[in-house]
């Protein structure tokens, strides 16, 4: 089987290769049938690699030892889940799931939009450079193909690695950071064709919105992982390798607000077009940070040769996107002007200022100490009080700004107007900080402007909706009308969840900590937990024990069950045991140590608020899923803006 996973890397090496060199020879000679072809080649290039893949599946699934990829990352007693999920536990099986996510896109993204012809013309040759490098790395650096005489058992996998949220993290991480190389093409297609209005915008709206869902399930996914599986009573920590996925998920963020001010009014194509490519380029720089081990981080591989290569990869995409930029500058600049400083054009152009400095802030507590490192051989490292710092004065800016953006007109908006719109939101806000202060949460005065930062946008969300609600005559008919706009309006209901959770469970938590023998009891928050003793437990291939803990308070009596995993050949894990409570939406999590006999060393974090930030992901999706879904009204009023030539399809 692996003379076949190798042979058909090849053919898609081949292919990709194909549609770089002859569609940019097409494209350049305006050649339709040459071009064509090489979109045929790029359409060809999908279910070649999903041959491979499927190949790489089977061998995991059979766990054949002969492929030394699967003897690194599975044993015999893996579970056959986890054993699949090994395609992108490691470095090549990553790569491979790499490629086939972004020939999958780029095929599907080119048939849908093959009408627009010049701007497909160069848009294929960018999809084909970056599959080019995916695939030659497969074939010539990194392939999961290669085998060895059949050991006995497999080194099995970190035993971390095997949780269900591993199932799916990845994977939509992936679907993000490949989903980005659809705008990142036909932006740079636009600019190479000159094509430089909005139908790349256009083409390429759903697509980003897809990535940028993609990757912002992806990480609260990734951080409920951490949370319930590592056993430090966090979910995110300002790793590296985390801050990697969140930098290209700001830079969308502010890409997919910048547009609408580009259809709106025609202006911010020089901004649009930097967005787009910081937001791809970041994408490839954290799989660089991932994969070359010039960090340590729990998420990244081993140091490996294959950092140079992404590092030289990135260099070329930096230069060319700068370089395509700066050429066509006199086509992006554009005559319309900011007319005032108070206006919706105003506060989205605050919002992406902000998004771009919190963005730039993260990427330099990422590369300063790798920095320090390489110029003066001093190993430093970035605290969590830097990002905590940048956060508080970037994010709480941005929270307010959900909340006036909304309600501000376009082009000049007067202070009387002003003042009528904000009257409802603004005694809003001031009647929960107030409440608060008297209820005694100002003791965290992040948190406390959080909640009414929070208080703010949620009464300009639902006062939106309660004026659009009358004239439509009822909120789905509403929905329908503008499907983006109040699609947009969930996704920020779902931010304010998120920050309030965040806040409530990091300002507002209690940590205790004590050594217990069987009888003995602690305290945390109003709750008493009783050590009663201990349990083994046994699993398909580990064994391990279970401390015993009764905890009544606030009305409540239930038993927790934290102890730990032990694993033959992998090692050990943490296994907390956490109460969700319906009272204080927060949690009561534990995790135990043996320290001699039957003596345990028992951590109790009580979290207030943090199931509002997994109950906000559910709201993010509905509220993304809303503002991607087809809207008739808007394809016929793109078709009309368009008739000169073919409107581009959507996703």
């Amino acid at each position: 089987m692996a003379p076949l996973g190798r042979a058909t890397l090849l053919l898609a090496f081949g292919l990709v290769a194909y549609a770089l060199v002859a569609g940019s020879y097409a494209a350049w000679k305006r050649r339709r049938r040459l071009a064509l072809s090489a979109q045929n080649a790029l359409l060809a290039a999908f279910p070649t690699t999903l041959v491979a893949a499927v190949v790489l599946l089977v061998a995991l699934g059979r766990r054949d030892l002969t492929f030394v990829y699967v003897w690194q990352h599975t044993s015999h007693k893996l579970p056959l889940g986890y054993a699949l999920s090994a395609f992108w536990g490691g470095q090549e099986g990553s790569l491979l799931l790499w490629l086939l996510v972004l020939t999958g896109y780029a095929g599907l993204a080119v048939w849908l939009n093959r009408r627009s012809r010049e701007l497909i013309a160069w848009t294929v040759p960018v999809f084909g450079l970056v599959a080019t490098f995916f695939a030659f790395m497969l074939c010539f650096v990194s392939s999961p193909f290669s085998v060895q005489p059949a050991p006995v058992d497999g080194q099995g996998m970190v035993p971390s690695l095997q949780n269900p949220y591993m199932l799916a993290h990845p994977p939509l991480l992936y679907l993000g950071y490949v989903g980005l190389t659809v705008p990142f093409a036909f932006a740079m297609g636009a600019l190479l064709s000159g094509r430089t209005d909005e139908r790349w915008i256009v083409a390429t709206r759903r697509w980003t919105l897809a990535a940028w869902m993609f990757l912002g399930v992806g990480q609260l996914i990734g951080s409920h992982w951490a949370y319930v599986e590592i056993g430090w009573g966090g979910y995110y920590a300002w790793d590296p390798v985390e801050n990697a996925a969140l930098m290209p998920w700001l830079a969308a963020t502010a890409f997919l607000h910048s547009v609408m001010i580009q259809e709106k009014r025609g202006m911010l194509k020089v901004w649009n077009m930097v967005l787009v490519a910081l937001a791809f380029n970041l994408s490839l720089f954290g799989t660089f940070l991932t994969r070359s081990g010039v960090i340590d981080s729990i998420h990244s591989f081993a140091k490996s040769p294959i950092g140079g290569w992404f590092l030289g990869f990135l260099a070329l995409m930096i230069v060319l996107s700068v370089v395509l930029i700066r050429w066509r500058l006199p086509l992006l600049r554009t005559k319309t002007r900011l007319e005032s400083l108070v206006s919706r054009e105003a506060t989205f152009l605050y919002n992406n200022l902000l998004l771009v400095a919190l963005c730039l802030t993260i990427l330099w507590g990422v590369l300063y100490p790798v920095l320090s490192e390489a110029v003066r051989g001093e190993t430093r490292s970035v605290s969590k009080p830097y990002y905590n710092f940048f956060l508080h004065t970037f994010g709480l800016p941005l929270l307010l700004l959900m909340g006036l953006g909304p309600l501000v007109a376009w082009r000049r908006a007067s202070l009387r107007s002003l003042g009528k719109t904000f009257l409802v939101p603004f005694a809003a806000a001031v009647v929960t900080g107030v409440a608060l202060l008297a209820l005694g949460f100002g003791s965290s005065w992040p948190g406390l402007l959080a909640y009414t930062f929070g208080a703010f946008v949620v009464a300009s969300i639902l006062l939106e909706f309660v004026r659009g609600r009358a004239a439509a005559g009822g909120v789905f008919r509403l929905i329908a009308r503008n499907r983006r706009r109040y699609g947009g309006y969930v996704v920020h209901a779902a931010v304010v969840l998120l920050a309030i959770g965040i806040a409530g469970s990091s300002a507002y938590q209690t940590v205790r900590e004590r050594t217990l023998r069987p009888g003995q009891s602690i305290e945390a928050a109003g709750y008493t937990l009783t050590y009663r003793g201990l349990a083994g437990v046994k699993g398909p291939n580990y064994t391990g024990f279970r401390a015993l803990v009764a905890v009544s308070g606030h009305g409540e009596r239930f038993r927790l069950t934290p102890g730990e995993n032990f694993f033959p050949i992998e090692g050990q894990a943490t296994e907390a045991s956490i109460y969700h409570d319906p009272r204080s939406l927060g949690d009561v999590f534990t995790t135990a140590q043996i320290v001699k006999g039957d003596k345990i060393d028992l951590k109790v974090f009580v979290k207030p608020l943090i199931n509002l930030i997994w109950a906000a992901g559910f709201l993010f999706v509905a509220g993304a899923l809303i503002a991607m879904w087809p809207d008739a009204v808007e394809q016929r009023r793109l078709a009309a803006r368009y008739a000169a030539g073919a409107a581009p399809a959507g996703i």
